[in-house]
């Protein structure tokens, strides 16, 4: 059974193995060296003290996933407007894990105050843009060229959802 719940420092470890993968296999983000626990520990912090949403998704008693919500933009008149960050173990995709996780944080971003949600998703991954579709998300832009790992230039896609009513 999955359950889709607030992550806690116990899964920062958990949280940090799924990203690096990610990081080192895909496109998704352009990151291009995994960021350490100490990094997740403080992404966990921040975002608790702000009172914006960090999820796990659990199963069989062990984070399979994991997504959050953060401003957009520092600036003040951003306030509005979140971008989220979905991951799921690369041998858990493909079995409704994402598409829990995003209905989750979808939810936990509106009752956080937000009324945008925006996916930037790294190298257009088809994957992540079908998700996002599923989930109300509409194509907004599209940066070409803005990336380069692997050896070759990605695009980055721009979705948004109103999470407004």
């Amino acid at each position: 059974m999955l359950e889709i719940r607030a992550a806690l420092r116990p899964d920062v470890s958990a949280i940090q193995a799924i990203y690096a993968h990610h990081v080192l296999n895909g496109t998704s983000t352009f990151d291009t060296d995994p960021p350490d626990v100490r990094f997740w520990e403080q992404k966990l912090a921040t975002l608790a003290a702000r009172g914006w949403p960090f999820l796990v998704a659990e199963q069989g008693g062990e984070p399979v996933g994991y997504c959050y919500a953060t401003q957009i933009r520092e600036r003040p008149a951003y306030a509005p407007c979140c971008e989220d960050s979905i991951y799921v173990r690369a041998d858990r995709t493909g079995r409704g894990i994402g598409t829990a996780l995003l209905h989750a944080l979808i939810g936990a971003a509106r009752d956080a105050g937000f009324e945008q949600m925006i996916a930037v998703v790294g190298g257009g991954e088809p994957a992540s843009v079908t998700l996002h579709a599923r989930c109300g998300f509409t194509e907004v832009g599209r940066l070409r060229n803005v990336g380069f790992k692997f050896g070759r230039y990605l695009d980055s896609v721009y979705m948004q959802r109103d999470l407004r009513g």
